[in-house]
């Protein structure tokens, strides 16, 4: 699933090609995506100049005069840079097609993605208005985390995954930050005191920033709108390595469920 990273990664890879461009055509093949795609999406939209390419959690908006497309890439999705002569494959379901010769492409082949449409300001729509702070912001601090998690006995790991929380910290982020601040994913929440909090929010805060730097990771198929892989998967330290020696301490990294997600961690160094 592209988390965070991967979304931000996408949002810096196509903003420079469409902001500033006018919208010609939006072409559905496939409306049925985890929420039906909008009709009204393409009488709206065309004309209308993309004025920015912002980012919520795992959201991208397109920004122009008279509304906001919204984008969710769900467990499969990506959006690509394609030239307007580009064949569309059996999973490339909607087409926003600039001028310049330029097409921005969501291929999905899961289909749990989203191409929502709105003409109020974004942050007021229904699925971004509950969402937590930006893992990179001034509001994700130790003091937040202490709070929000005192009374909590849910697991850290599936806490600091709730969107309600925090946005964006996906399964890999989670595992990794746990790994560097030295927590087992299994500790309940309410559990930490605020240095194991304060030491938490910087590990993910460094994950994230990293991971982004990086391009995000390729798991399976995602690459950058510029068609571009991620290449954070080389610093994984605990993620996908069940069995593995730990590179701290060489002890056999572990993998469990939580939550029905594989968690990953090292006995020894996490406490």
């Amino acid at each position: 699933m592209p988390e965070l990273p991967e979304v931000e990664t996408t949002r810096r890879g196509i903003a420079p090609y469409i902001e500033g461009k006018t919208v010609q055509d939006v072409v559905l093949r496939q409306r049925r995506l985890r929420w039906p795609v909008p009709a009204r999406l393409q009488s709206a939209l065309p004309g209308q100049v993309v004025i920015s390419v912002g980012r919520r959690g795992k959201y991208l908006f397109l920004c122009t005069a008279v509304g906001t497309v919204v984008i969710h890439l769900g467990m499969s999705g990506s959006l690509r840079l394609v030239g307007h002569d580009e064949p569309a494959g059996k999973h490339d379901h909607v087409d926003i097609v600039f001028a310049g010769d330029i097409v921005l492409r969501l291929r999905d082949p899961r289909r749990f993605g989203a191409v929502l449409w709105t003409s109020r300001p974004p942050l007021q729509h229904k699925l971004l208005a509950a969402l937590g702070p930006e893992p990179l912001g001034e509001a994700f601090d130790a003091e937040y985390l202490y709070r929000r998690s005192r009374g909590r006995r849910l697991a850290i790991k599936p806490f600091i995954m709730d969107s309600k929380i925090v946005v964006g910290v996906g399964n890999i982020y989670a595992s990794e930050a746990l790994f560097r601040a030295g927590i087992r994913p299994g500790m309940a929440a309410g559990r930490l005191s605020r240095p194991r909090c304060a030491c938490l929010v910087s590990a993910i805060r460094e994950v994230l920033a990293e991971a982004i730097e990086a391009g995000g990771t390729t798991l399976r198929d995602f690459v950058s709108g510029e068609g571009r892989p991620g290449y954070f998967q080389q610093a994984l330290q605990v993620y996908g390595r069940g069995g593995e020696p730990c590179e701290v301490c060489a002890t056999a990294i572990r993998q469990v469920m939580q939550g029905q997600r594989a968690t990953y961690y090292c006995p020894q160094c996490q406490r």
